[in-house]
C-alpha cells in the first residue's frame, strides 16, 4: 500500500522550526532581562534624586533659619541628609566708589551643601538653589535700595577653620551672632558679591533699578556680580557676623 506522501510530514517534528523556536525564546528572555535592568536603574535613578531633593530640602530650610539679620547671640540650627556634603568656600561681598575702587571688603564666604546634582548655598544672607545658569533664590539678600539711599546687609559666615562635612550625617550649626553698622557718605556706590551663581544675584539687583555686570575683580577665577546704583545714595552697610562653629 503506498503512503499518500501528503501526509509523511504530519507528526514528524521539523528540525528546523525546533531550532528557530529555541532561538525565539532566547532573544525573547534575553530582551526581557534587559528591560528589567532598565526598569532597576531608573528606579534606582528615581529613589537616588528623590533622596538628594529631600537632603537639598531640609538644607535650604535650615540655612534660612540660620537668619543672621534678625538673630543676635549664640543659636543652634540642624541640618540632617542622608548622603550630601557640606562646606565652606571663600567668598567676598564688595563696596566699591563710582571710580571702581574698593572701599570697603567683607569676607563673607558661602556654606554650601551638595547632594547629587543638588546645590544650596547660603551667601550673604541669600539661600541660592541649583548650579551655573539654573539657580534661583530660596531666600534673598537683605539688600534694598531707594531714592536716598542703599542698604546693604552682610551676613558672613565666619568659622575657625573650614568646614568639610560628607555622607551621612546629622550637624548642628552653633552660631553666635554680631551686628556692625556703619553709614558711608553720599555717592554713587557699587555693590560687587562674589558668586558661582550669578544669574539669581544679576536678577534681584535689576528688579532694584541697578545698572548690573559680571566681572572676576581677584582674578581668583570666581566672579562676582556688580551693582551700580547711580546718583548720590548714602550707602548703610550693616555686616552681620555670624560665628560658625559645626558639630558633626
Amino acid at each position: 500500500m503506498t503512503r499518500d506522501s501528503s501526509l509523511a510530514g504530519i507528526g514528524a517534528r521539523d528540525p528546523a522550526r525546533a531550532q528557530s523556536h529555541v532561538v525565539g525564546v532566547a532573544l525573547l528572555l534575553g530582551v526581557t532581562v534587559v528591560a528589567m535592568a532598565a526598569v532597576t536603574a531608573g528606579v534606582g535613578s528615581t529613589v537616588d534624586s528623590g533622596v538628594a531633593r529631600a537632603d537639598a530640602d531640609r538644607a535650604a530650610d535650615a540655612f534660612a533659619s540660620l537668619d543672621a539679620v534678625s538673630r543676635s547671640g549664640p543659636g543652634s540650627v540642624r541640618v540632617e541628609f542622608a548622603d550630601g556634603r557640606l562646606s565652606t568656600v571663600e567668598r567676598d561681598v564688595r563696596v566699591l566708589d563710582d571710580a571702581g575702587d574698593v572701599v570697603r571688603a567683607v569676607d563673607a564666604n558661602a556654606l554650601v551643601f551638595e547632594a547629587g546634582d543638588r546645590r544650596v548655598a547660603y551667601l550673604a544672607g541669600a539661600v541660592v538653589r541649583g548650579d551655573v545658569g539654573n539657580a534661583w533664590f530660596v531666600a534673598d539678600p537683605p539688600v534694598a535700595a531707594g531714592e536716598e539711599s542703599v542698604l546693604v546687609g552682610a551676613p558672613t559666615v565666619g568659622a575657625s577653620e573650614s568646614v568639610a562635612v560628607g555622607g551621612r550625617g546629622r550637624v548642628d550649626l552653633d552660631v553666635d551672632v554680631s551686628h556692625d553698622r556703619e553709614t558711608l557718605p553720599a555717592g554713587a556706590y557699587r555693590l560687587a558679591v562674589e558668586t558661582a551663581t550669578p544669574r539669581p544675584w544679576r536678577a534681584y539687583f535689576e528688579a532694584l533699578g541697578a545698572t548690573v555686570e559680571t566681572r572676576d575683580l581677584d582674578g581668583d577665577g570666581v566672579e562676582s556680580v556688580v551693582a551700580s546704583f547711580p546718583g548720590g545714595r548714602r550707602l548703610h552697610l550693616v555686616v552681620h557676623a555670624l560665628d560658625l562653629e559645626v558639630d558633626a
